[in-house]
Order: C-alpha cells, then sequence, then structure tokens
C-alpha cells in the first residue's frame, strides 16, 4: 500500500468514540456479560419478552436433528469442502419467532447456523428489548453460530447523539431535522427508496455514525456481529475492532467484489489492520452475485496464499426479485465449488419463489409496521429456511459436511 487508508486524525476520532464507551476492556467485559441466556431472560422480562422467549424454547426443542436425516438416509462425509447454512430476512423478535413457530410445526426442516437481519439499528429497535430477544432466540435458543444485525446510515436517530458524537470525533455530519428531535445523514445518491440501502453511500466521515451505532448496540445486547457495505466503514471497522476480539463484520455483496481484483483490494485493507494476534475482525465475504465458481476458487486460492487468516466465503444461491436478475440460481455452482474441494457459505435472500414482502421494502418497515406484517415476514423466512434445508440435505447427499445451527443437532 502506498498510503495509509486511515489518517492520525481518523485514528483519533475512532479511538474516542471508544474510549467514550469506556475503552476495549470495558466493552468486551460488556458484551461478554450480556451474551449469556440467563442474562438476556432477565432483561427480556423486564421489557415484555420473555413469554415468547419460554415459548420460543419450546419451539426449537421440537426441530429436527441432522443425526436422524444422516441415519435414514445412510449419509456420510466423505469428500472436502464444508459447507454452511445461511438464511437472511429475520426482521426481528416477532419475525423470527414466527419463522421458529412454523418451522417447528413442520417438524422436518434442518435449520441455518447463520442468521442475517437488516433492520435499522432505531432507538427503539436496540433499547426496547426487540434486538435483545431476537439474540436470545436466535443465538442462545436455536444455537445460531452468527447472528448479523445491519447498521443503515439513513436511519433517523436522535439529534443528541449526532451532537454527542461530534463532541467526541471533533466531526461534523451532514443531516436533516426531521422534527420531534430526530435527524438523519442526508444521502445524496439515493436515487430510489431502497436504491442505496440506506448506507452504502459512506460521505464525509460518516463512518463515524455507523461505528457508533454499533457501539450501542454492543453495549445494549451482547449483538456482535454487523454487516459491513462500504469500503470506509469496512477500514474503520478493522481498526476499530482490532482491541475488541468479540466484535467482527461480514462484507457485504453490495461492495461489488465480483472479481480477483476487488478481492485483493479487500486483502489490503485486512491485512493493514490486523490485530496483534494476527487474527482479523472480518469474519465473512460475501462474493457478489456476478461472480463465476472459477471466481469464486480463485478468490479463496488468493486468500489462502496471501497468509491471512481463515475468512468465510459466501455465495448467494437466491435472490430476491428487487437483488438482481430474475430466477437467480446458483445452486449447480455452489456443487462445482464444493466437488472442488472448497469451503463455502450458501447463503438466501430469498427461496426463488415470489412472495409478498420477499423484496428489500420489508428491511425498510418502520418498527411499527414490521411488528404488524410479522406473519407475512416470517413466512418469507420459512420457505428460505426450506429451500435452505432442501439444497443442504443434497449437498450432504454427495458427501459434504453441512453446518447447521446447534438446535438442528442430538449433542
Amino acid at each position: 500500500m502506498y498510503f495509509d487508508l486511515l489518517s492520525k486524525k481518523d485514528l483519533n476520532a475512532i479511538d474516542a468514540l471508544i474510549a467514550a464507551s469506556g475503552g476495549p476492556k470495558a466493552i468486551s467485559e460488556k458484551i461478554r456479560e450480556i451474551r449469556g441466556y440467563k442474562k438476556r431472560m432477565e432483561i427480556a422480562a423486564t421489557k415484555g419478552y420473555g413469554e415468547m422467549l419460554v415459548q420460543a424454547e419450546k419451539h426449537v426443542g421440537n426441530f429436527a436433528k441432522v443425526e436422524d436425516f444422516m441415519e435414514k438416509e445412510q449419509v456420510r462425509v466423505s469428500k472436502r469442502g464444508v459447507c454452511v447454512t445461511q438464511v437472511s430476512g429475520f426482521q426481528g423478535s416477532r419475525v423470527t419467532f414466527d419463522c421458529l413457530r412454523r418451522i417447528a410445526e413442520n417438524g422436518n426442516v434442518l435449520f441455518p447456523t447463520e442468521m442475517i437481519s437488516v433492520v435499522a439499528l432505531t432507538d427503539h429497535y436496540v433499547y426496547s428489548g426487540d434486538l435483545l430477544a431476537t439474540l436470545a432466540m436466535s443465538e442462545n435458543i436455536a444455537g445460531a453460530s452468527k447472528f448479523c444485525s445491519t447498521s443503515l446510515l439513513s436511519t433517523p436517530w436522535p439529534e443528541h447523539r449526532f451532537v454527542r458524537v461530534e463532541k467526541i470525533t471533533g466531526e461534523k455530519f451532514d443531516r436533516r431535522d426531521l422534527g420531534n428531535g430526530q435527524s438523519q445523514i442526508i444521502l445524496k445518491n439515493m436515487g430510489t427508496a431502497f436504491g442505496n440501502l440506506g448506507g452504502v453511500e459512506v460521505a464525509d466521515n460518516n463512518h463515524l455514525m455507523y461505528l457508533d451505532t454499533i457501539l450501542r448496540a454492543v453495549l445494549e445486547t451482547g449483538a456482535n456481529f454487523f454487516l459491513n457495505p462500504s469500503w470506509s466503514t469496512i477500514v474503520s471497522a478493522c481498526y476499530f475492532a482490532r482491541q475488541i476480539p468479540e466484535i467482527s463484520f461480514k462484507i457485504s455483496m453490495l461492495l461489488s467484489t465480483q472479481n480477483a481484483v476487488q478481492f485483493r483490494m479487500l486483502m489490503n485493507i485486512i491485512r493493514a489492520y490486523l490485530r496483534d494476534d494476527g487474527t482479523t475482525p472480518i469474519y465473512e465475504i460475501n462474493i457478489g452475485n456476478g461472480a463465476s465458481p472459477e471466481t469464486f476458487m480463485q478468490c479463496a486460492d488468493e486468500l489462502m496464499a496471501s497468509g491471512l487468516p481463515a475468512i468465510h466465503l459466501t455465495a448467494h444461491l437466491r435472490i430476491n426479485p428487487d437483488l438482481g436478475m430474475a430466477d437467480f440460481d446458483w445452486t449447480a455452482n455452489a456443487h462445482k465449488v464444493l466437488d472442488a474441494g472448497y469451503n463455502l457459505t450458501i447463503k438466501y435472500e430469498s427461496d426463488g419463489a415470489s412472495r409478498p414482502y420477499d423484496t428489500m421494502e420489508a428491511y425498510f418497515l418502520s418498527d411499527e409496521e414490521r411488528d404488524a406484517k410479522a406473519k407475512l415476514i416470517g413466512d418469507v423466512i420459512y420457505h428460505k429456511c426450506i429451500r435452505c434445508d432442501l439444497d443442504a440435505r443434497d449437498i450432504m447427499r454427495s458427501g459434504h459436511e453441512m453446518r447447521f445451527a446447534k438446535a438442528s443437532y442430538r449433542n
């Protein structure tokens, strides 16, 4: 690299944000404290979500088990290439609960181990108990290995939060007054309601508001895995989480990692801000929908040759109608990658059918609208889980190891 990605001023601003939240050690301790189920249940009960979690435990107890499938069909792992299951769209506690209920009633669906949520980190979502209950159901009860939350820069936040971050960092944020004490960052290139995904445009120093929003979610709920959509947020996140090993990030395919050139750019960023122990806050990278299986494998080869720590590489197998081309299906490509001996995370933005709220609109509903439409959105996720389950069983039949949530195993 010819230039440092972050200037001294940039580093000082991020350091100041961390210090204002107690410093790396205190943040790490808080994350560990609040991620336990006992603590989350205690908090959830005071916020009106206790009974939901009790019912979720009963539902998850009825999930299908991997061992039963493998024994019934005499399936054995015989090939290299491990496949991880991932489903997107777990839009808050009521939506997640409804999906768990449907999965339990079905009784024959193996549940994915990675869950993605694109819900704006509003003050209501973070502080009402909604996000915490979602995490408790997903991570503690269902046993998902990762639950990814999303900070959208278009989210309205209280004006006093902007003022606070400006005071801490010395930077300014271009925002509009929405009234009632709320303000919103102005996105200049947002051509449609969903066209910018509410935050892919990260102008000026807006990455600092992205980090501040993550800090608030971390300290309130123990959330520790976040979607990262833009170059400056990736760079700043790598530095931000260097001393907070509990926090990690998933790089969105919307960054356009469609080829090895762009992938090498990401590897340079990752190398620039490795932790002292040689690990990275970047846990996972979505390879873009336009990439061929050969490009996917080339990226995996170059990552291995780079000497960087292992990072999960993910491909969308199905996408919702307004995210890309109609009838997109990468399933055959996934088999090609796995059969060549490469590890792969399979992600479902859709089950391949057109359903109400199987669109990005569901990502931008207000807190109230999302709750009112929870069963409709839960139905979409339920069918994504079914599609993931069917594809995963085919992959297991072909001899590859699959990874599901802990609730899908007997031990």
